[in-house]
């Protein structure tokens, strides 16, 4: 798997922008991915090197769609990684 297709998206939420303090970044990955090949993808994409990995499947939640349909979200995988002090990743840096 090359490094674009394990770093699927950057998470921006309330929550994510309290982490950027303490140099924690949240990125979707893909679902297959391991802590390992999201290290690599990072330091290949945005050359930065992690101090550590955490890897969260987060699990569907039920959504109710028009006309009382009745459904549940995508199940997706999410990678919190954490950076030296004298690193930062541009992306979270304009949000």
């Amino acid at each position: 798997m090359t490094a674009d297709k394990i770093i699927i998206e950057p998470v921006i939420t309330e929550k994510s922008n309290r982490f950027k303090e303490i140099k924690k970044y949240a990125f979707k990955v893909d679902a297959k991915a391991n802590k390992i090949m999201v290290i690599k993808a990072l330091r290949e994409l945005y050359n930065v090197h992690c101090l550590s990995c955490n890897i969260i499947n987060v699990k569907a939640k039920p959504k109710r769609q028009r006309y009382r349909q009745e459904g549940y979200t995508s199940t997706w995988k999410k990678a919190v990684v954490t950076l030296p002090a004298n690193e930062t990743i541009p992306i979270f840096e304009g949000a």
